[in-house]
């Protein structure tokens, strides 16, 4: 993972090599050698996605491209503001690295689940989830598209809900295997210990406007900035009111920064009218028309 950039551009290079600084350990070699089940530890899963993403964006940056917004899911919220010059790469991927070691320190392995719900009727999920609780946490966190939404809480509670979805019409309902139960109220310890990290960096104004998960508007100071990766961690990623959004403020052209394509194939779930390109690796650039 982002082997191929560091070695076609310097300036992805240079972020791996202030990742591995910052850190004080070689993210580098752990994103482009594994082993897999060190990379899949959240502790490490975040700073690598976060620093590939950057490594990425500054090859686009080298370019000369500008965006109009940024955006991110979840921990691409901090690639996003690193972009918009708000936060410090050095700051941001050991913010990250921290908010990785809370979250999988605030729920025990096997408490909690994740699961994506594919094509669910409209309008059925709030009631599915009250249903299924029975005293434990389940809720929506990413609500991805209109055909997607990931839910999370107790394994008890998600898999009822599971069940219940499939008996409600929905096309399918898959366990995700994570490491935690990502954007529920069970992540209220992890939130509580990221607030002193978070107050501890220096936040500025953003130079162009980021789109936040916690409520899918614009935001361009960094107290603003701040509060928003605060608020995330036990709220819904609200990715489709984001995407509305962009596209109601004359946005038509989105790429994806980093590794992978999922926002790609989720714009297209949401508007296909909207144009999608991503870059994470050096034959993707020539698609870009930069």
């Amino acid at each position: 993972m982002g082997q191929a950039l560091a070695g076609t551009y310097a300036a992805a290079r240079r972020v791996f090599e202030e990742a591995d600084d910052a850190l004080r350990f070689s993210i580098s070699r752990l994103c482009f050698e594994g082993p897999e089940d060190q990379l899949k530890l959240t502790e490490n899963t975040q700073p690598a996605l976060l620093t590939v993403s950057m490594a990425a964006f500054a090859v686009l940056k080298g370019r000369g491209a500008v965006p109009d917004f940024v955006a991110g899911h979840s921990l691409g919220e901090y690639s996003a503001l690193v972009a918009a010059g708000s936060l410090r790469f050095a700051d941001a991927v050991r913010l990250v690295r921290q908010r990785g070691r809370y979250m999988q320190d605030a729920v025990p392995p096997g408490v909690g689940a994740m699961a994506a719900i594919l094509k669910l009727p409209e309008g059925k999920l709030a009631a599915l989830l009250e249903q299924a609780a029975q005293g434990e946490i389940v809720s929506a966190a990413n609500l991805n598209s209109p055909d997607q939404v990931v839910i999370a809480g107790h394994a008890g509670a998600v898999k009822r809900a599971l069940d219940l979805a499939r008996g409600a019409g929905a096309k399918r309902g898959i366990l995700l295997p994570v490491s935690a139960p990502f954007h529920c109220a069970l992540m209220i310890p992890a939130q509580q210990c990221l607030r002193a990290d978070l107050d501890a960096a220096e936040f500025q104004d953003l130079v162009f406007p980021l789109v936040n998960n916690w409520q899918a508007r614009a935001v361009r100071t960094g107290a603003e900035a701040r509060e928003g990766l605060y608020q995330q961690v036990p709220n819904p990623v609200r990715w489709v009111e984001s995407i509305r959004y962009l596209a109601g403020q004359g946005v038509s052209r989105f790429v994806e920064v980093g590794a992978g394509s999922v926002l790609t194939g989720l714009l297209r779930g949401i508007d296909p009218s909207l144009a999608g390109m991503k870059f994470g690796e050096p034959a993707d650039l020539e698609k870009l028309a930069l």
